[in-house]
Formats: structure tokens, sequence, C-alpha cells
């Protein structure tokens, strides 16, 4: 990890903590808005979704703090379509999902080479919101 700036790492996890802090609060407004014959499944999807972040962010946090940083408490400013049609929260999910994808990205570009551990996670947490886009692209299809 010698190669490795610490200090952009840390920037980069603390974007991915105040995002997945900010998928908590998404996925929490989603469950409770959704409607119509499948808002049981739906709530049930919406509220795994809130949890998922959570443990994203946690796991963001813990290893921000390893290296010594301080994580933050903000959250970035979450927009309000105020479109609670299916169709439109499962766009905004797969949406918010794709940020992730992005933000996970560049921690992996950035740790590439240089910290195994931050790579691999990085990998993996790519992996799963990749998993998470393809359910909601499939959840989509009855609504296209």
């Amino acid at each position: 990890m010698k190669d490795l700036d610490t200090e952009k790492t840390i920037s980069i996890l603390n974007n991915v903590l105040k995002y997945e802090l900010a998928g908590v609060v998404k996925y929490t407004h989603f469950a409770l808005m959704v409607t119509g014959p499948n808002r049981l499944s739906l709530d049930k999807f919406f509220k795994e979704q809130a949890e998922e972040s959570l443990e994203h962010a946690q796991r963001a946090g813990e290893l921000l703090t390893g290296l010594g940083g301080h994580p933050s408490q903000a959250i970035p400013e979450i927009e309000e379509t105020n479109k609670h049609s299916i169709k439109d929260l499962l766009y905004e999910s797969f949406n918010h999902e794709q940020k992730a994808i992005d933000l996970y990205k560049d921690l992996l570009a950035h740790s590439e080479n240089k910290s195994l551990y931050i790579e691999e996670y990085a990998r993996e947490m790519i992996k799963e919101e990749e998993m998470h886009g393809i359910e909601i692209k499939k959840m989509l299809r009855d609504y296209e």
C-alpha cells in the first residue's frame, strides 16, 4: 500500500459513504411511496435495498477509518422527482445503482495495483451493484 494515496482513497471512500447513506433515505422513501398490487413485494424490496445501502455505508466507513480517515456525517442532496409510479421508482433505483457503480469504479481505478484489499473490495462492490442493476432491469420489463 506504499504507492496508495491514502488521502485520496479516504476522500473517495467518504463519497461512497455519503452516497450509500443517501441510498438509505432514498430507498426508505420509495418503500413508503410504492402503491398498487405489487406493493407488498416492492415494499420489501426497497426496504432490503435501504438495509443494504446502510451495510455498504458501514463497510466504506470501516475501511476509511482503518486508513486513518474521519467519516463524514453528510449526505448529498437527494433529488425528489415527485414521480412515484412503480416504473419511475424502479428507474430512479436503477440510476442510483449506476452512480454507485461509478463511485466504486473510481475507487478501483485509484487503488488498482496499489492495494489488493481495496482493489478487491471495490471489485466486490461493483459486482454487487451491477447485480442490483440487472435485477432492477428485469423488474422493469413489465413496465416498458
